[in-house]
Order: structure tokens, then sequence, then C-alpha cells
């Protein structure tokens, strides 16, 4: 593919040489300068007499011709009919801007990239944690990532909202429901003339410089706001780029009734909000409402839940995301994925081996080039024939990527048999386990073809070729149980010694991307991938409460003695697992290491020929071993789960 991306600027004491804009004499010439709006420096004189087209109908590309330094920049407030904070006055919603100067001269309309989010003053965007910055009359100076650097060049605005509660605004955030979506949707109402706007000095700003066109982007809560937003199909929403974003809140917070910690909703909600007593009461609803104690899905849960909306989705879906990310975990773009190629909303695909990391910071020329082209066809109109390459790019092993045509591979998995001990062959019988809380996962993918208390594995026999798993797996269990409900936890294991993928790690190079100034610099630090050499992976992970395991909202208790049938939703992976690996099915019950302590003590016994593992394998066949042979397992590095209490996470 050929790049159109220029590093255009070089920073030499503090001044800027912006190689890729307009060249000429500087003269003064007319900047707008309306409400809200700080001055822009002198346009050049080639931009007096007559902007460049920033867009080649050549290459169908939008080009950096505009100055970056000369860039419109602006702060204002969108007003709401929402009065959160109860203070008697409807809420505000702050909004800065960044826009070429040159367009504003010429009246040309230009589409805006927007990335909401309620993180630009508690805690920072992006690898570096960078945060808005502003001069000493208030309006925006730096705006955090590289969006604005990269794009204002091109005929781009971008802007970042501080969503209702944080930042600037006034009000109080409700943790993803429905005061936060309002709060994005009254922003893009206000960029199509269906809103209003004023200064900090209470002057009306309208925004006549744009086309209305709207794209949001941003990594997980700022992802999961284009979400939310494009699920209420509010007009003049084109396209969202959700980075590690999540679907529904309730699937964030818990597996199928098993809480991953409690009282996340309020918690967060106080990270990243206001310190008022009107905000802290409505902390204080969240924490009553969110069902911790029972894992109901309930009608709080329903409101922050998009995919019940998902046929209002009217905007296309660049969506990404990491295959090792268990803080948004993977159910969350394969069951928005499915819910959107239900409604045939357009749509893309990028999943990385990684963690919740996003594809600037792992594949940092490729998703620039790639997000840019995106861009310009959904924004900008130009046919650039980014909707004819294939709809998903998958990273086989580290920095190794491959394209499909659809994702994914597999629609109905196969059915796996279970026997005593193995996988792959149809058992009679049953076999038993008693809870173990203590049980960590470490002991629980030790040596895996002896027995221990608290746990059954079920072993392949070495793989006689490569085998792809691709979409979501489960596990079907016939159990009987002692006591009316239990959790009941499933992990898919792959044996064999490889060196796997651990993380990244930031380095001291740095690559630009876009113009910058002497406050608002374009270039960022690259990470490496990290891998270590290992006997087993995790395949995937799953959790659920018995008792919710045919409805989430109306849980039906297990009859002590009496045979029931619960299915353990695993997270959705793409891997491909080579010839010679031992695949393994791994059943615990309570699991106070990943999820909440909810230990029942709880006896169950599992009908084998009644239960399955169900993989999505593109080929290939799981035989059962016909002498289980012994696997030493050397725990180097023990597991730990993401804190979700850690937004850095």
């Amino acid at each position: 593919m050929t790049s159109v991306r220029a590093r255009v600027t070089i920073l030499v004491s503090s001044a800027v040489l912006s190689l890729g804009t307009v060249t000429g004499p500087a003269v003064a010439g007319p900047i707008p300068d309306g409400p809200g709006t700080n001055p822009a420096p002198a346009a050049s004189a080639a931009t007096a007499a007559g902007v460049p087209e920033h867009i080649d109908q050549r290459t169908k590309s939008t080009q950096p011709v505009y100055d970056y330094a000369a860039a419109i920049r602006q702060s204002v407030y969108v007003d709401t009919t929402m009065d959160t904070d109860s203070d008697g006055k409807d809420d505000v919603i702050a909004v800065d801007i960044v826009r070429p100067s040159e367009t504003a001269l010429t009246g040309v309309r230009i589409p805006v990239i927007m990335d909401a989010s309620p993180y630009y003053s508690c805690c920072g965007r992006g690898n570096e944690s960078e945060k808005k910055t502003y001069d000493e009359s208030g309006i925006i100076q730096k705006m955090p990532l590289y969006y604005d650097n990269y794009f204002v060049p091109r005929g781009y605005a971008v802007v970042g909202v501080d969503i209702v509660g944080t930042g600037r605004s006034t009000g109080c955030g409700d943790v993803g429901g429905k005061d936060e979506i309002a709060s994005v949707v009254a922003v893009i109402n206000w960029l199509n003339g269906r809103n209003t706007a004023h200064d900090a000095d209470g002057r009306k700003v309208t925004a006549t410089w744009t086309t209305g066109n709207v794209g949001m982007i941003g990594k997980s809560y700022d992802g999961t706001l284009a979400n939310g937003v494009a699920a209420t199909g509010v007009k003049g929403l084109k396209t969202i780029v959700p980075i590690s974003a999540i679907s529904s809140w309730y699937d964030y917070t818990r597996s199928g009734g098993v809480p991953y910690s409690d009282d996340y909703m309020p918690w967060l909600g106080g990270y990243v909000g206001h310190s008022t007593p009107a905000c802290e009461a409505v902390r204080g609803e969240l924490g009553d409402n969110d069902d911790d104690d029972t894992g109901d899905y309930t009608a709080f849960w329903a409101e922050r839940d998009y995919l019940k909306n998902a046929s209002k989705v009217k905007a296309s879906v660049f969506m990404t995301h990491g295959l090792s990310d268990y803080n948004v975990q993977t159910n969350h773009f394969s069951q928005w994925w499915s819910a959107l190629a239900k409604n045939k909303v357009p749509r893309k695909l990028w999943l990385g081996i990684e963690d919740h990391v996003d594809p600037f910071e792992f594949r940092r020329d490729a998703w620039v080039d790639e997000l840019h082209k995106w861009f310009d066809y959904w924004l900008q109109g130009l046919q650039n024939g980014v909707m004819k390459e294939p709809m998903a790019s998958i990273e086989t092993a580290p920095n190794v990527w491959r394209d499909y045509k659809s994702w994914p591979a597999v629609n109905r998995p196969a059915s796996v048999p279970l026997a005593a001990g193995k996988l792959g062959a149809a058992g009679k019988g049953s076999v038993t386990i008693t809870d173990d809380p203590e049980l960590t996962e470490d002991d629980i993918v030790a040596d895996p073809s002896e027995e221990i208390a608290g746990r059954q594995v079920f072993l392949s026999a070495p793989l006689t070729a490569p085998i792809r798993i691709s979409g979501t797996p489960s596990v079907t269990l016939k159990l009987k149980s002692d006591s009316s409900t239990t959790p009941v936890t499933a992990r898919l294991i792959e044996y064999g010694d490889a060196a796997r993928y651990t993380g990244v790690r930031t380095t001291t190079q740095s690559t630009c991307e876009g113009s910058s100034t002497d406050y608002d610099d374009s270039c960022y630090y690259t990470v490496d991938k990290l891998t270590a050499q290992s006997d087993h992976g995790i395949v995937s992970r799953g959790w659920v409460d018995a008792a919710h395991s045919k409805s989430l909202s109306k849980p039906t208790p297990l009859t002590p003695g009496k045979w029931s049938t619960v299915t353990v939703p695993l997270r959705a992976q793409d891997e491909v697992i080579p010839k010679g690996r031992v695949l393994a099915l791994a059943v615990t019950l309570s699991d106070t290491e990943w999820t909440s302590p909810n230990d029942t003590g709880a006896t169950i016994d599992i009908d084998l020929a009644g239960s399955k593992l169900n993989l999505p394998l593109t080929s290939g066949k799981i035989a059962a071993p016909t002498k289980p042979q012994p696997i030493d397992v050397d725990i180097t590095t023990p597991t730990q789960r993401p804190d979700l209490h850690d937004p850095s996470n």
C-alpha cells in the first residue's frame, strides 16, 4: 500500500518548520476571530491568494497542505437539557476544537474527528497519559494524542469532548448511562446545527465551518462512548473507530452473573468525575442499583447495554481489539461485531495478540495509513478502495499479520466430546469436582495429567496438524450439584514449549506522526513486544453462575441432586495452535483470583456423555490420547488478572 503519511515537522529551538505546508513569503492575513477562538497566526501569501486543495484526486487521499501552526484553536460549551447535578442549571459540555485556518478563510467546510472522553483531566490519554492543556485565556493548546497533528493539516477538524461530569463540563456522569451518551449526542447535534453552544463569556457560537460529518474514535472508555453514541442512531455520525471498547457494561463488570469486582461503577465514576456532594450522591445511586449481590442483569444494566440497540447503528465501524485483553475482554468486540453483522453495518476488524493496547503502539505505520484511508472514505467521500480490502486483519504471531475476507472463520463450532481425563473421546459415567477457592490459575494448569482436588482436566492427544480456533468457544456441562447454585469456571489451555507474547515495553525511540508546535508535538515513543519461553498458554477463559446459565435477568436455582445443563461462555479467540501441541480443558468452580470471592462450597458431578467443548475450528480434529502422557509445567511467572480499579490497564 502506498503511504500518504508524511512526518512534516521538525522542531528547532522552538521554531516550527512545516515542511509539508504551503510555502511563500509570510504576510499578514485576515483570520476569523469568533467567540471562543484564539486568533491564528498570519497566513502565508499563498494561503491568502488561494488555499491549495487538500484532496488529491489522483491518489484519492487528503494531503497535509494546511499549516498546523496556524490552526484555529477553539473552546466552547455545548448546551444540554440535562441537570444531572440538580443545581437548577442545565449542564454544559466542554468542547475543544483544532481546525485549519485556511479552510475557514475560504469557506470550505470540513468533517470532524471526535474523541469524547472522561479522562482528559483525571488520567490522560494514550501510552504517555497526555492531558489537555490551555492558555491563559482558557483556550485549548495541547490536544492529547496525534489526531490533530496528523489530520488537521489534511483538512479535518479534531474535537475533544469532556463528557458530562468530567473535565471542564458541568454535571455528574452516570458511567456509560444515558446521560453520558446524551452529552456526546448534544455535541454532534451542535455540529449539525441542531443545538446551541456558547463561549466562556456566554456569546453564541455556531459550527458553520463543518460539513457535520463526524467520525468518533477512542480507546477503552472513549471507544465505549463511540459504541453507545452509534447505538442511538444520531444523524451526522458517519463512522466510529472503537479501540478495545466495551459493548455492554454488564459484561464488563461480570460474566454470567459472576462479578469481577465489587462496587466498580461508583468507583470508576469517582475516579473520573467531579468531587462534589451532588456527584457523590449520583455515584451512591450507581452502587445501590448495580446488583453486585445478585449478579442479575437489570434495567440498570440494560441502559448500559449497547448491543440491544445495534439495529439503530447507521455509522460504519472499524474496530480493533487485543486477543490477550482481560480488561475489556474479547467477548465485547465479538458480540458487537455479530450484532452489527445482523444489521449489515459496513465494518472492518483488526485483532492483535496484545492486551489492552492501542494499534498506534503495536502497528503504528500501518495503523495510521489505514485510519487515514478509513476517514477519507467515510468523512471526505473519497473512493479509495478501503472497503474493497479484506474485512479482517489478524496477528497470528508477534508482528506477523494475515488478512481474511471475513470474521469469524467459523460460525458453527465443532462438538468435542469429553471422557474422564480425555478431550476428544466420548465418555461414560461422571466425574466430580468439590469447590476449592484456594486454587490459583497456576495450580489449575500445573501437572494436568495428575489428579488434583478441586479441578477436572481433559487432555487431547498431541495435534497431528495445526488447528485454527476462530470465534467464540463454550463448554456445555450436564451437571448435578448439592447446592442451589455455584460458579463454574472453564479454561482452554494449550501445552507445548514456545515463545509466547507477554506484553509491551515502551522504548526510548519515537516517531512523529504529523506536524508539531512547541506546545503540541506529534512525536510518541514506540513500544517493543515482549515474549517469553513457556510450556503452556491460556487460549481462553470463562465463568458463569450456574443459576444464571439460562437467564441473566431471571436466575433459576439448581435443584440439588437433579441434573441440569449449564453453558460456560469462553472468550472469543483467533489463534493458530501448531502441530504437536496438547489442548486441554480445565473445569473448576469458584475463582477467587479472577472474580470476586463467591464460593458456595458446592460439589458437582459432571455427566460425561452429556457434556462437551464447543470449539470453532476451521479444520483439523481434536483426538483423545490412547494413554495420557505426563505433562510437566514450569510456572515461571505467576498469572495475574488485570486490576479493573486501575484505568491504566
